[in-house]
């Protein structure tokens, strides 16, 4: 039954994006310069208005994916898994470019950002060709044909950052369902957010600085810049928008994010100030354009806010040789989740305000009472978690106990795709291994239902030293059941030279995990998650009839449109105001109606918190189930060879290559994954593997 739903939800989604983009394409021409203004002055004289017709025409398609997709997800997430067939667009999902400064590029993306850059120059094309035919005067300053044509380049650089900025904030929506619709989790989707911004910080500095350079020339700087025109662009406001985005730019650097996360997170708040001096520069109706994002924005915000509120508490933390910490929270039983998700975890004992991400390790089908994550101590928030349980006893932890914690999330895929191949080869660096933990469970978990996907599963794990194994001890008990034949594990060791050891003997001298026990009972609320997909699409929808109604009200009361002219007369800056003011009364209504709804769900009886805890699994324990395991001191693996003997052994059939780790590490597996992925498409795919890489996030 819910196939056919889905189709043709997918089929709106198709067909609302492609009208989008139309908009795009077709706002530089005359054609729809004439249409739009003939549309502006019908509007202005209905409920509508001006305004109103602006929101519905050029923001709204983009919300009304983000509801058409919170749906199609809500259906799709009930399909039953099938086997994943070949297919010719598969060679588009896997890496076509593995470079050192871009990273690893797949034929999708490669196809997207080309787009997009076509799509740039048919936009400067159009309004450049147009201005230079025109040679409209400047009533402020004459200018020379020269001076003209570099004036008129800055001002169309700012409709090129316009651009950007239009799609800049929706790769980091967490909980929309914007990304999620094509496969792209939203850690991976941040770099698409630092190409987007760097381009736009370009396009906005090159159109700031080509005006100012104009102005020199005229000797004007002193008096444009200051000017607050009454109507038009507010030349001001435009100087501070464009400073504060190079502010952000210069801290969210690597240099600068790496070493001092702190002013990288507190200055990349100034994007409020940014964003209200664009809308105060370029006006109402060039906000409308960029708004989508900003309105999914706001309320992914808010609905985050509500999210990360009570908090809960961890209920016992596992402290490893490796310096790494497991952590146990309670959880709704209800709440379900898929694997290689992540959660957002703040803990204010250590700082108010920083959220980190990490990888989930637990299974919601296996572990239904409790979520586990698997942090390394690595960075300053880290090592003052890892120091602050480092070491306590049970006895000494009991000044600690109700160790509070807020949480964002679950975010992870829409749906188990990794259960639809024949094969997987798991590549693994460090604690890159955490995604993985929960991949293995879950296949544990679909076996024991009579799933036979997938038959084959190999985890490559790399390691600087053999202290590091003991980060396996979360999926041990899979590993070593003699029942799990499927599944080999192979570790490397990089940095030590051992002869003749088992992985048995590297086992046992591994140091014994800690174990310290927080909370025995409940002191607070469980991990909820996030809110049912159905639900939100209504909220999204009634967000958007609210500020529409709002704005249509105070505009009609206050602007009293022209009805023989559409040409704006009212003030600039009051037309922005009722825009922020219609805005702000929407989130606030959102607000209330999600709170009200948060606290219903969380004064629901659920089912009491069982306490069970896991059975730690030794070595002897599984004494036969080390044969088909392998471990190798002193070299780095040969993904070459093992990418061989993998697929030699699958068979021909479909293999997903999961990797998670090191940058290099990932390039170099990427770079094996394209260089095999070639060879037996020129053999013959019929009868030769088939090979589907899938980056991991590496969250610490």
């Amino acid at each position: 039954m819910t196939k056919i739903p889905s189709f043709l939800l997918k089929l709106l989604l198709v067909l609302i994006f492609a009208g989008w983009v139309s908009l795009w394409l077709l706002k530089p021409t005359q054609l729809w310069t004439k249409s739009w203004k003939i549309a502006e002055a019908k509007a202005s004289t209905s409920f509508l208005t001006q305004a109103g017709l602006n929101f519905a025409v050029y923001t709204f398609p983009v919300i009304a994916i983000a509801i058409v997709g919170f749906i199609y997800l809500e259906l799709k997430q009930k399909e039953p898994t099938s086997r994943k067939g070949r297919s010719s667009l598969s060679v588009l999902s896997n890496p076509l470019v593995v470079s050192r400064y871009l990273g690893i590029l797949s034929g999708f993306e490669i196809l997207a950002v080309s787009l997009f850059v076509i799509f740039l120059a048919w936009t400067f094309y159009a309004r450049i060709s147009s201005d230079f035919k025109k040679m409209i005067p400047i009533k402020s300053f004459t200018l020379h044909v020269w001076q003209y044509r570099i004036f008129r380049v800055a001002t169309r650089c700012g409709l090129l950052a316009e651009a950007c900025l239009a799609l800049l904030l929706l790769p980091i929506l967490r909980g929309m369902s914007i990304f999620q619709l094509i496969g792209i989790q939203f850690e991976a989707s941040v770099r698409y957010h630092i190409w987007l911004g760097t381009a736009m910080i370009l396009f906005a500095t090159l159109h700031g600085g080509g005006t100012f350079l104009i102005w020199g020339m005229k000797h004007r700087i002193g008096d444009e810049m200051w000017k607050w025109q009454k109507v038009g662009r507010i030349y001001l406001a435009g100087e501070i928008s464009l400073v504060t985005g190079l502010v952000i730019w210069i801290t969210s650097l690597p240099q600068v994010r790496r070493k001092r996360f702190e002013i990288f997170y507190y200055t990349h708040h100034l994007y409020i100030v940014f964003i209200l001096f664009f809308l105060l520069h370029a006006g109402d109706r060039h906000f409308y354009m960029v708004f989508p994002g900003i309105f999914l924005f706001c309320l992914d915000k808010i609905l985050r806010i509500i999210q990360s509120r009570p908090e809960t508490y961890i209920l016992s933390a596992r402290i490893f040789p490796s310096k790494a910490i497991e952590l146990t929270l309670p959880k709704d039983p209800r709440l379900k989740y898929t694997p290689t998700s992540v959660i957002y975890v703040k803990i204010p004992r250590i700082s108010n305000f920083q959220w980190h991400p990490f990888s989930i390790t637990s299974s919601s089908k296996v572990d239904k009472d409790t979520i586990s994550i698997l942090i390394k101590a690595e960075g300053q928030w880290t090592s003052t978690l890892y120091n602050m349980l480092h070491s306590k006893t049970d006895a000494e932890a009991d000044g600690m106990r109700f160790f509070h914690v807020a949480t964002e999330g679950p975010y992870g895929p829409s749906s188990m795709e990794f259960l639809r191949y024949d094969s997987l080869l798991l590549v693994a660096g460090g604690i890159g291994v955490t995604p993985f933990f929960s991949i293995l469970q879950e296949i544990t978990s679909a076996r024991s239902n009579k799933n036979v996907l997938p038959v084959k599963v190999q985890l490559v794990y790399i390691i600087k030293d053999s202290q590091s194994i003991c980060l396996l001890d979360p999926v041990l008990p899979q590993v070593f059941d003699e029942e799990q034949s499927y599944l080999q594990l192979k570790v490397f060791v990089t940095r030590e030279h051992q002869a003749n050891r088992s992985l048995r003997e590297v086992l046992d001298e591994v140091a014994k995990i800690q174990t310290i026990h927080l909370a025995n009972k409940r002191s607070g609320y469980a991990v909820y998650g996030l809110e049912n997909l159905r639900w939100m699409a209504v909220l999204l929808l009634l967000v958007s009839i609210i500020f529409l109604a709002f704005l249509s009200i105070f505009n009609h009361i206050i602007i009293r449109p022209n009805k023989k002219s559409s040409e704006q007369k009212t003030a600039s800056s009051i037309v922005d105001a009722l825009l922020i003011c219609s805005f702000a009364l929407a989130l606030i209504s959102s607000t209330l109606v999600a709170t009200l709804w948060r606290w219903k769900r969380l004064s629901e009886e659920i089912t009491p918190f069982s306490g069970k805890k896991r059975k730690p699994m030794k070595p002897t324990e599984a004494s036969r189930g080390f044969d088909q395991h392998e471990i190798h001191f002193g070299a780095r693996p040969n993904f070459k060879d093992i990418f061989s003997q993998f697929a030699n052994e699958s068979k021909g059939s479909n293999i997903s290559v999961f990797v998670c780790g090191p940058e290099t590490m990932k390039e170099s597996v990427a770079t094996t994954c394209h260089q095999y992925s070639q060879t037996f498409q020129s053999k013959g795919q019929e009868q030769k593997p088939s090979f589907s890489f899938h980056p991991l996030n590496f969250t610490l």
